[in-house]
C-alpha cells in the first residue's frame, strides 16, 4: 500500500491521540497511588458505553478482521454464526452470570472458583489460563497482527509486531484497565468507520459503481452459495460448521465460555460503576456483534467473488486494502486495522496480569503483598508476557486459516471449563473434587474423541465432550454429597438476583428478533 501525506498524517494523528489520551487516563493525582482495584478494575467506574466498545475491542482483533475474513472468502456468510449468536449469548451471560459475579466482589474469573470450589481448583485454571492465553491468543493476535501489517504497508514482519507490542505497552503498562477502556471506546470508533468504509468501497466496486446495496445484491446473485448459514453436509467447511448443530449443539458452549467465563470479556463487566451499567454495556456489545459481519465476514465475500484464485485466505482483508482505498481513507482503514490489534493485545495482556497477579502472585508469592506491590507486579507481568508473545509468535507463520485454528485448540479445553463453571453457578450440590476430576480430564477426553473420532466435526465433538463431562460431574458429586441437599460453598440463588430493568429486556427482545429475521432471510 502507497501512503500519501494525508494517509500519514491521518495514521500518526490516530497513533499520538490514543497514546496521549490513554497516558492521560492513566495519571494519578498528585501524593495518591493506584490500587490494585484501580489498575486491574478502573476503580469500578466504567459505564455502559465504556464497557460496550472495550467489550468489542477485546474481541475483534486480527484473529477477526484478518482470521474471519478470510473464512469469509473460504466458507461465506455461514462463519458469522460466531458473532450472531454472540449476541444472544451475551443476553444469557448480562442477566445469569454477571449477578453472580459482581456479587461476589471478584477480581478474576479463578477467583470465584476458589470461592465456589477451593483453591485447588482456582490454580489448575489460573495456570492453565495463563498458557493458554500467552502462547494462543496473545501470540495469534501479535502474528496475525504483524502478518497484516507487513502485507499491507510492506513493513517487515519483525519491525511490525515489536511496533504494536510498544505501542499497546505505552499505555497499558502505566494506566491499566482504565486507560485500555477508555482508549477502547476510540480504537472501536475507527474499527468500525475504517471496516465501514473498506466495506462500502469493496461492494461499490463490486456494483460498478451502484453502490453497497447493488453490490451486496450481486455478491449473493454472484455467488448464492456464500449466503447460506447452515452448511449442507456436501460442503467443503461442513467440519468447520456443521449444519443445524451450530444452532442448537456445541457452539453454545463456544459461545457461552468464551463471553461468560473468560477473564479479558467478564472483567469488563467486572468493573463496571454498578450491575445496571455492566448489564446495558453487554447488550450494547450485541447490538455492535449483529453489526460485526459488515465488517469482517461481507468483505471476505467480496474478494471472493472478485478474486477467487487468492492464494491463501488470510490474504483476503491485506488485498482489501491494497486494491480499494484512496488517499486519505487509506490511513483510516489501516488505523482501523491497528487498532483492533492493540485493543485486543492490550485487553489480553492487563487479563493476564490480572490473573498472575491475584491468583498466584498474591496467593502463594507475596501474601501479604501491598496495593503498590501488586501494582508494580501487573505491570511486571504484563511485559514479560508480551516479550514471551514476540519470541514464540514467528512459529505461527505456517498456519491455514488463523480463526479456525483458534477456535479448534480453545474446543478442546472449553467444554470442561465451562462445566465446572455452570454446575459451579447453578447447580448446589456440584462439589470440588468433582470440578478438580472435570479439569483433569477435559484434555485426556478431547484430545481422544479427536484422534479417534477426527470425521467428527470439532463443535458436535464439543457437544459430546460437554456431555460426558456433565455426566461426571453430576455423578462424582452425587456420590460425594449423599445425603445433603447443597454442598458446603453452593451459590445462593435467589430469584431477586436475576431481575433486570426495562432498558435490558426491550434490548434482549430486539436482538432476539433481529436474529430471528437474519437467520429466516440467510437460511
Amino acid at each position: 500500500m502507497q501512503f500519501s501525506p494525508l494517509d500519514i498524517g491521518v495514521f500518526i494523528g490516530y497513533v499520538v491521540f490514543v497514546v496521549g489520551f490513554g497516558l492521560y487516563k492513566s495519571r494519578t493525582k498528585k501524593g495518591e497511588e493506584k490500587s490494585s482495584r484501580d489498575y486491574f478494575l478502573a476503580g469500578n467506574t466504567l459505564p455502559w458505553w465504556a464497557i460496550g466498545t472495550s467489550l468489542i475491542a477485546a474481541n475483534i482483533s486480527a484473529e477477526q478482521l484478518i482470521g474471519m475474513t478470510g473464512s469469509g472468502f473460504k466458507i461465506g456468510l455461514a462463519i458469522a454464526s460466531y458473532e450472531w449468536m454472540a449476541a444472544a449469548t451475551l443476553i444469557i451471560v448480562g442477566k445469569f452470570f454477571i449477578p453472580i459475579f459482581l456479587e461476589k466482589k471478584i477480581y478474576t474469573m479463578p477467583e470465584f472458583l476458589n470461592v465456589r470450589y477451593d483453591e485447588r481448583v482456582r490454580t489448575i485454571l489460573a495456570v492453565f489460563w495463563l498458557f493458554l492465553y500467552v502462547f494462543v491468543n496473545l501470540t495469534s493476535i501479535i502474528h496475525l497482527g504483524g502478518l497484516a501489517i507487513e502485507q499491507v504497508i510492506g513493513v517487515n514482519y519483525y519491525y511490525a509486531i515489536y511496533a504494536i507490542a510498544f505501542f499497546s505497552a505505552i499505555y497499558t503498562i502505566s494506566g491499566g484497565l482504565m486507560a485500555i477502556a477508555w482508549t477502547d471506546f476510540i480504537q472501536v470508533g475507527f474499527l468500525v468507520a475504517g471496516g465501514l468504509i473498506t466495506c462500502y468501497l469493496a461492494l461499490d466496486f463490486v456494483s460498478d459503481g451502484q453502490g453497497f446495496f447493488t453490490g451486496l445484491a450481486m455478491l449473493k446473485e454472484k455467488a448464492p452459495h456464500m449466503f447460506d448459514m447452515i452448511l449442507h453436509q456436501s460442503h467443503d467447511s461442513y467440519k468447520d460448521l456443521p449444519g443445524i448443530s451450530v444452532l442448537i449443539g456445541g457452539m453454545w458452549i463456544i459461545n457461552l465460555n468464551y463471553w461468560g467465563c473468560n477473564q479479558y470479556i467478564t472483567q469488563r463487566a467486572l468493573a463496571a460503576k454498578s450491575l445496571a451499567e455492566a448489564q446495558k454495556g453487554i447488550m450494547f456489545a450485541g447490538y455492535l456483534k449483529l453489526f460485526m459481519p459488515i465488517i469482517v465476514v461481507i468483505p471476505g465475500i467480496a474478494v471472493f467473488v472478485l478474486h477467487p484464485e487468492l492464494a491463501h485466505p488470510d490474504g483476503a482483508y491485506p488485498y482489501l486494502l491494497n486494491k480499494f482505498l484512496v488517499p486519505g481513507v487509506k490511513g483510516i482503514a489501516f488505523a482501523a486495522l491497528v487498532a483492533a490489534i492493540v485493543g485486543s493485545l492490550s485487553s489480553k495482556t492487563n487479563s493476564i496480569a490480572t490473573i498472575f497477579t491475584m491468583d498466584l502472585y498474591k496467593s502463594y508469592i507475596n501474601k501479604g503483598a501491598s496495593e503498590t506491590s501488586l501494582v508494580t507486579m501487573g505491570r511486571i507481568t504484563t511485559i514479560v508476557a508480551l516479550v514471551i508473545a514476540i519470541l514464540v509468535a514467528p512459529t505461527l507463520k505456517n498456519l491455514g486459516q488463523a480463526f479456525q485454528f483458534i477456535q479448534e485448540f480453545t474446543g478442546l479445553v472449553s467444554p470442561g471449563i465451562f462445566v465446572i463453571f455452570l454446575f459451579g453457578l447453578f447447580w448446589k450440590k456440584a462439589t470440588t473434587k468433582a470440578a478438580l476430576l472435570v479439569a483433569i480430564c477435559t484434555l485426556p477426553v478431547s484430545g481422544s474423541l479427536a484422534f479417534f473420532a477426527e470425521s467428527i466435526p470439532f463443535i458436535d465433538r464439543m457437544g459430546i465432550v460437554f456431555l460426558l463431562l456433565s455426566l461426571l460431574m453430576i455423578i462424582v458429586s452425587l456420590n460425594v454429597n449423599k445425603g445433603k441437599d447443597r454442598d458446603d460453598k453452593a451459590i445462593n440463588i435467589t430469584p431477586e438476583l436475576f431481575k433486570t430493568n426495562a432498558t435490558f429486556n426491550i434490548g434482549a427482545i430486539g436482538i432476539f428478533i433481529a436474529l430471528a429475521v437474519l437467520y429466516y432471510i440467510f437460511w
